[in-house]
């Protein structure tokens, strides 16, 4: 078979190669959360002051860890749905480009809060959420892929009320965390499209 076809049917890919992995792998990921949780409640919320707090040196490792801390189960739990479903989607190019694409998400909200946010203590996962969102909805274009373009408009249609997150005004909100994940999650699509491109030309 054609290995440029190979790579461009991986590239159109909806379902993951291995979906029962990307599964558990999501599911462990939304479990450590919940774990986080547990700890921060039965210590009476002492791991919410590691959120990321803008501009502030001493504690810029917080950066690491901000979008496992929740300020509360509501919190948590309004984030773990949309993880689930938009995390097992995201996996569609393996395990590996999961991870990458996680990667470059985590760290462009968590840099853009650190560098452009408001003085507060930002936590919370939904950067990842909407990062991974953004990512579905520009993948298929990049991709043209029908199908992928498909997907990403039921997801949209779904969840594409929180969108209105990365707008300023709701309080105790971090838009801005909202707002950098999504554009990590474009960096992440147009670098997975960079990347199969290069193969295609390469092979």
């Amino acid at each position: 078979m054609d290995p440029i076809a190979v790579r461009r049917d991986v590239s159109k890919r909806v379902i993951p190669p291995h979906p029962v992995l990307s599964a558990l792998v999501v599911l462990g990921f939304v479990g450590l959360l919940f774990v986080v949780e547990t700890i921060d409640t039965l210590t009476g919320g002492s791991l919410e002051d590691d959120g990321v707090l803008p501009r502030d040196f001493s504690e810029w490792d917080n950066v690491i860890w901000y979008p496992l801390i929740h300020g509360d189960w509501g919190h948590l739990i309004g984030n773990a749905g949309p993880l689930l479903v938009l995390g097992f989607l995201s996996s569609s190019g393996g395990i590996k480009q999961f991870f990458q694409v996680t990667v470059v998400i985590w760290l462009s909200s968590a840099l853009g809060v650190w560098v452009f946010a408001r003085e507060a203590s930002h936590i919370g996962a939904s950067g990842l959420v909407f990062g991974y969102l953004a990512f579905l909805l520009v993948r298929g274009i990049f991709a043209r892929s029908a199908l992928q373009i498909l997907i990403s408009a039921v997801v949209f249609a779904i969840y594409g009320y929180a969108l209105w997150g990365v707008l300023p005004g709701q309080p105790g909100v971090s838009w801005e965390g909202h707002l950098f994940g999504a554009i990590g999650g474009i960096l992440a699509a147009w670098g997975v499209a960079r990347d199969n491109r290069a193969g295609n030309l390469t092979k």
